[in-house]
């Protein structure tokens, strides 16, 4: 499969199992509609879901450039801090504003959030990476 469309196939699917997680979830802890909140969590997952690809797309960038090729854990470790930590600085504005908050709230609950996703993107990658084979990046340099 050509990069791109691993890359969009990776992002796509990670992004499905995260709405069904995130809406419920902010529903419960923000006794909210689950309607508003699975909307607020398809918008949420829209932000990611561009992110995902963006991030990804450097990522195996610099990982194409590395001597050592394969994913060790530090280097799955890596991604998910990268990939997590930008979405604190892009969601959590969004949050506040939808779930009519403050932005400490928002971003506590973001943090709550990002501790289950930081292993749900190490898990779901590798997942990934033993259903579809490892991209071309962490075995012999980048393609496309």
């Amino acid at each position: 499969m050509t990069p791109r469309t691993r890359r969009v196939l990776q992002a796509g699917l990670y992004e499905v199992f995260a709405i069904a997680f995130v809406g419920p979830v902010l529903s419960l802890a923000f006794d909210k509609p689950a309607a508003s909140t699975l909307g607020l969590a398809f918008f949420l997952s829209s932000i990611a879901l561009v992110w995902n690809y963006a991030f990804n797309a450097l990522f195996e960038r610099w990982e194409s450039r590395q001597s050592v090729k394969g994913r060790s854990l530090a280097r799955r470790l890596a991604h998910a801090t990268g990939f997590e930590g930008g979405l604190v600085f892009l969601l959590v504005p969004v949050m506040a504003y939808g779930l009519d908050t403050t932005f400490l709230v928002a971003f506590l609950a973001d943090l709550a959030l990002m501790a289950f996703f930081f292993v749900y993107a190490i898990a779901f990658t590798w997942a990934f990476d033993h259903l579809f084979g490892l991209p071309a990046s962490a075995t012999k340099g980048i393609e496309g």
